[in-house]
C-alpha cells in the first residue's frame, strides 16, 4: 500500500507517517517547504524511511503530477495552518491554504478519477460552544477565521463525496496533545513552563483566560481513529474525541501539582494573551465512534498531563 501524506512533518502528519510505515506502507511526505523542519522525524526515528517531496497543495499541476506518478491508495490532508491564534492575525492566508488546498485536491482527484480514499483534517472547532457533547450532526457556530475555513472544509469534502463519488472523510478532531506540539500551543507551553518554574522560581509563566474547557486526547490514539475512518467500508465523517472537558485551570493545577508546585505561585493571567472570540466551553460525543469503529480513547485529559510530563521528565 502506498500513501501521500501533506503536512507531513507537523505533529500528527510525523505520527501518521510512523504508524503508515509500522503497516509496511510506502510512504510519500509532501510539504511546502524545499528545506522542512524534520525534527520531529528525527525523534521518532522514521528519518529516511519515507520519500519526501516538495509540492503547494494549492497548485493543480503540481498535485496532479504527484499523484499521477505515484499512484497512491490513500491520501492524508494534514497540511495548512493550523493555530487558532494566529489565524486572527493572518485570516486570509488562513483561508487560503484550509479552503484552496481542500477544493484543490478533491478537484484533482475527480479529474483523475481516483479511486482510493481521501482524509481530510477537520476540527472540533466548528462548532463553536458546545452545550452537549458534540458529533457530526450537531449545529455549528465558528468562531474563528480558522473554524470558518475548517467548516467550509468540511462541507466541501462532504459535497464531493456525495455528488461525485469521490472516497472522500474528515475527521472533526478535538484537541489532541503530544511531545511534539509546536510550542506555540497552549498545552506545551504549560508543560515547558512549569518545568521552567521548578528549575527557575524567579520565572513567571504568563497565561490568558484558565475558565475556557476543553476535551483533551492523546494524538496517536487519534491517528488510529483517523485511519479506522478512511477505511471504513461506509465512509462517514465522524468526531474524534474522550468525551471528558476539563477547564484550563484544571490543566494547569495538574501540571504543577504533577511536579510539586502549586501554580499560583508561579502563572500570572494576562489579559492580552486572551483570544478576541474564544470557545468557552468544547467536548465531544465519542459514542458514534465506538459503535461504529469499535474506537474509544484509552487516555482522556489525566492520561495526557501524565505521558506529556513523563515524556519531558524520563
Amino acid at each position: 500500500m502506498k500513501a501521500l501524506v501533506f503536512g507531513c512533518t507537523g505533529q500528527d502528519g510525523s505520527l501518521l507517517c510512523r504508524s503508515l510505515l509500522r503497516q509496511g506502507a510506502t510512504v510519500v511526505g509532501v510539504s511546502r517547504s524545499s528545506n522542512p523542519n524534520l525534527a520531529t522525524h528525527q525523534q521518532l526515528g522514521i528519518t529516511g524511511d519515507l520519500e519526501l517531496t516538495t509540492a503547494d497543495l494549492c497548485d493543480f499541476r503540481e498535485i496532479l503530477e504527484l499523484m499521477t506518478r505515484h499512484q497512491p491508495e490513500e491520501i492524508y490532508n494534514l497540511a495548512a495552518q493550523s493555530s487558532v491564534g494566529l489565524s486572527f492575525r493572518q485570516p486570509v492566508d488562513t483561508f487560503n491554504s484550509i479552503i484552496n488546498g481542500t477544493i484543490n485536491l478533491l478537484e484533482v482527484a475527480r479529474f483523475a478519477d481516483f479511486n482510493g480514499r481521501l482524509y481530510f483534517a477537520g476540527s472540533s472547532e466548528i462548532f463553536g460552544n458546545t452545550p452537549r457533547p458534540a458529533d457530526v450532526r450537531s449545529p455549528r457556530q465558528p468562531l474563528s477565521p480558522y473554524a470558518i475555513a475548517k467548516d467550509a472544509s468540511f462541507n466541501t469534502v462532504q459535497v464531493y463525496r456525495q455528488a461525485y463519488g469521490l472516497g472522500c472523510v474528515t475527521g472533526v478532531l478535538f484537541n489532541h496533545e503530544s511531545p511534539y506540539r509546536s510550542s506555540t500551543f497552549v498545552t506545551r507551553k504549560i508543560v515547558d513552563g512549569a518545568l521552567r518554574c521548578r528549575h527557575d522560581s524567579r520565572f513567571r509563566l504568563q497565561l490568558g483566560d484558565l475558565s475556557v474547557a476543553r476535551d483533551w486526547g492523546w494524538a496517536e490514539e487519534y491517528i488510529d481513529a483517523m485511519q479506522l475512518i478512511l477505511r471504513a467500508d461506509c465512509l462517514e465523517d465522524q468526531v474524534i474525541c474522550t468525551g471528558r472537558m476539563e477547564t484550563l485551570e484544571y490543566f494547569v493545577a495538574r501540571v504543577f501539582r504533577e511536579l510539586d508546585l502549586d501554580w499560583h505561585d508561579h502563572v500570572d493571567l494576562v489579559e492580552s494573551l486572551r483570544r478576541p472570540s474564544e470557545i468557552l466551553s468544547s467536548v465531544g460525543d465519542p459514542a458514534p465512534m465506538l459503535e461504529r469503529h469499535g474506537w474509544r480513547a484509552r487516555l482522556d485529559v489525566d492520561g495526557v498531563i501524565a505521558a506529556l510530563i513523563s515524556h519531558a521528565c524520563p
